[in-house]
C-alpha cells in the first residue's frame, strides 16, 4: 500500500521575490513537506504532506521565517504511489517530442506505468525536422556568408561553392546522434514503453494501435503540428518544398521563392540566401512579423534587404504553374499583376495541429476552429481523462514551452498539484542574421491591457559591440509602465539577440524596473549592454555619453 498524501494550498502574504519563495520552501521542508511550489506573484504555496495534522505545522514554519499564512485549502487527497488499475497504463502519451518526453519522465518519477505511442520517428519536430537541423544549416550559411564578406574585405578567407549534399549528410549525422542521446536512450533509462504505430481513439478511455486496443486512466495528446499548405490554384500540381523537405535538398537552387514571411520563412529563406541562392520572400500582409512592434519589423526588413533578399509584401497569390522547367508564381501587388520565377518554391505559411487520425470526437475531445485541441488552464481537455500539450494546442510553438507543459500535465495528474498554465512571460527567438528576440508585451499589447506606456528605442548604431562588429542594423526596444517603471517587454534585433533575451526574460518575469536596469552593471563590449543603454535612453541621449559612462 502506498502512503496516503494530501496536497495543500496556503495563501501567504509578505513574499516579494524568489528569495522569499526559497525561504518558504526551506521552512516547509523541515516539517516533511514534499513537492513544494511557492509563488510570490500568486501569494501562495502548495505542498504535499501525509495528513491534515501537518497543516498547522506548515503554518507555524511559515510564520517563523517571517511570512503570514492565511487561508488554506486541501486541493487533493489520494494515494500517489498506489495508482489506479483502471486501464492497461496509468498514462498513455500519443507523440514522442518535447512535451511527450517531459511528461513521461516526470510521470515515471511519480511511480506511474507509462506508454508512449509514436507513428513515425521518435523525438518529434525539434530534433528531427525543426530546431536542430535548421540551426546547424543556418550556422553553415552564416559561415559561408561571412567568408564571402571577409573575401570582399580583402581578408585571406576562402569562400568556395557550397557542397549542399555533404552539408545535409553532416546535418543528418548530428540529428541522429542527438535523437539517440536525448530521446531514444532515455526510454530504457526511465523504463517506460514505446509503441510504434498510429493511435486512434475508439472511445473515451481506449485507443487502438496496430489492431490492438489499449486502455489507460489518463491520456496525453502531444502529437505536435506540421506545415499548413495554403489554398492557391495550381500549387498542388507543382512540386513544392516545406520546412521539412527543404532541409533534405541535396542541390542548391539558383532561385528560391518563399511563400510566407514568418519566422520559418525568414530563417530558411536567409539560410538559402547565405548558402548562395537568389531568394524572394513573399507575403500577404503589409509588413513582416506583423505581430511584433513596428520597430522590430522595420529593422529586420532593412537588414534582409541590405543583404540582397527580395521582399514582396501586400501580395495576393493568384496561381502557381510550371512552364518550361521553371516554376511561376502569379501574384497581384497593389493592383499590379506580377510573375515571380523560381527553381524551387518553399511554402512556409504556418502550421496546423496533427489530429487527423486521432478520432477525437470518439474520445469526447473538443477542437477549435483551427483544429487545435482545446484545453483549460490545467491543460485538461473536455474529456477529463485526456490532456494535451505542445504545438497541438497551437500555443507558442517552442520546444521549451512544450516540455514545460508536458511536465505540468504529469504534476497535475499524478501529483494533483493543480498547477495552472502560465505563459505570460515566454521568450521567442528567430535565428536570422541579425537575430530577432522578444519577450513580454509589445507596445500595442501593453496599451490594450490598460497600461500607461513609455518606450525606449535604441538603434544598434548606439551599441558599442555592434559598432565594433561593423553590424549596426538593428534595434533595442523597451516597453515599460509609465507609473511604476516596471519593464513590460523587451524586443531586440541584433547579433546574439537570442542570448541577450534571457536576461530580459528575468527582468520581465520578476518585475524589474527601468531604474533597476540603469543601476545594474553591464559588461562593456557585449550585446547585452544594449539593454542597459536602452534603459538609459528613457531620459538620456546615450550618443552623448562616453564609453562605459552609464
Amino acid at each position: 500500500m502506498g502512503k496516503q498524501n494530501i496536497t495543500v494550498r496556503i495563501e501567504v502574504t509578505g513574499m516579494t521575490c524568489t528569495s522569499c519563495e526559497q525561504h518558504v520552501k526551506k521552512a516547509l521542508t523541515t516539517i516533511g513537506a514534499n513537492n513544494i511550489f511557492a509563488s510570490f506573484r500568486k501569494n501562495e504555496v502548495t505542498f504535499e504532506v501525509p495528513d491534515k495534522s501537518y497543516i498547522q505545522f506548515a503554518k507555524e514554519a511559515i510564520i517563523k521565517c517571517g511570512y503570514t499564512p492565511r487561508h488554506e485549502e486541501i486541493i487533493s487527497q489520494q494515494n500517489r504511489l498506489e495508482l489506479s488499475n483502471d486501464g492497461d497504463y496509468d498514462l498513455v502519451i500519443i507523440g514522442s517530442g518535447g512535451a511527450a518526453f517531459a511528461s513521461a519522465i516526470k510521470a515515471v518519477e511519480y511511480g506511474a506505468k507509462v506508454a508512449m505511442i509514436e507513428r513515425s520517428t521518435i523525438g518529434g519536430t525539434c530534433v528531427n525536422i525543426g530546431c536542430v537541423p535548421s540551426k546547424t544549416m543556418l550556422r553553415a550559411g552564416e559561415i559561408n556568408h561571412f567568408s564571402k564578406q571577409n573575401q570582399f574585405l580583402g581578408l585571406n578567407t576562402s569562400a568556395g561553392p557550397v557542397d549542399l549534399s555533404t552539408l545535409v549528410d553532416q546535418k543528418n549525422e548530428l540529428v541522429q546522434y542527438l535523437r539517440h542521446e536525448k530521446y531514444i536512450n532515455l526510454i530504457d533509462e526511465y523504463c517506460f514503453e514505446i509503441i510504434q504505430g498510429e493511435a486512434t481513439f475508439v472511445d473515451e478511455q481506449t485507443v487502438e494501435v496496430n489492431g490492438q486496443k489499449i486502455t489507460a486512466k489518463h491520456f496525453l495528446i502531444a502529437t505536435g503540428a506540421s506545415p499548413s499548405i495554403p489554398n492557391i490554384e495550381g500549387l498542388n500540381e507543382v512540386e513544392y518544398l516545406t520546412s521539412t523537405s527543404a532541409l533534405q535538398l541535396k542541390q542548391l537552387p539558383k532561385r528560391l521563392t518563399v511563400i510566407g514571411s514568418g519566422y520559418i520563412a525568414m530563417e530558411l529563406g536567409q539560410m538559402f540566401h547565405h548558402l548562395g541562392s537568389e531568394v524572394t520572400l513573399m507575403q500577404r500582409s503589409p509588413r513582416v512579423l506583423k505581430a511584433y512592434d513596428p520597430e522590430i519589423s522595420e529593422a529586420i526588413t532593412k537588414a534582409i534587404t541590405e543583404q540582397g533578399i527580395s521582399l514582396i509584401t501586400n501580395a495576393t497569390f493568384n496561381k502557381v504553374e510550371m512552364a518550361n522547367g521553371t516554376k511561376l508564381v502569379h501574384i497581384t501587388v497593389n493592383g499590379e499583376n506580377m510573375v515571380v520565377e523560381a527553381d524551387e518554391i518553399l511554402v512556409a505559411t504556418g502550421r496546423k495541429p496533427n489530429i487527423e487520425k486521432l478520432n477525437l470526437e470518439l474520445a469526447g475531445v473538443k477542437i477549435g476552429s483551427h483544429g487545435e485541441v482545446i484545453v483549460d488552464e490545467y491543460l485538461q481537455t473536455s474529456n477529463p481523462r485526456v490532456y494535451a500539450a505542445g504545438d497541438v494546442t497551437m500555443g507558442p510553438q517552442f520546444v521549451y514551452v512544450a516540455a514545460y507543459e508536458g511536465g505540468l500535465v504529469a504534476d497535475n495528474i499524478f501529483g494533483s498539484l493543480k498547477r495552472k498554465l502560465d505563459l505570460t512571460v515566454v521568450p521567442g527567438v528567430t535565428f536570422t542574421t541579425p537575430s530577432i528576440a522578444t519577450v513580454g508585451l509589445t507596445e500595442e499589447q501593453a496599451k490594450a491591457k490598460g497600461y500607461e506606456v513609455k518606450t525606449s528605442v535604441l538603434p544598434l548604431n548606439a551599441v558599442p559591440r555592434a559598432i565594433v562588429n561593423r553590424e549596426t542594423t538593428g534595434v533595442f526596444k523597451l516597453v515599460a509602465d509609465a507609473q511604476s517603471g516596471k519593464v513590460l517587454g523587451v524586443h531586440i534585433v541584433a547579433e546574439n539577440a537570442g542570448d541577450v533575451i534571457y536576461s530580459a526574460t528575468l527582468s520581465v518575469k520578476f518585475g524589474l524596473t527601468v531604474n533597476d536596469l540603469r543601476e545594474t552593471l553591464a559588461p562593456y563590449l557585449t550585446m547585452s549592454e544594449g539593454i542597459k543603454l536602452a534603459a538609459l535612453t528613457f531620459d538620456k541621449d546615450v550618443s552623448k555619453l562616453s564609453c562605459c559612462a552609464g
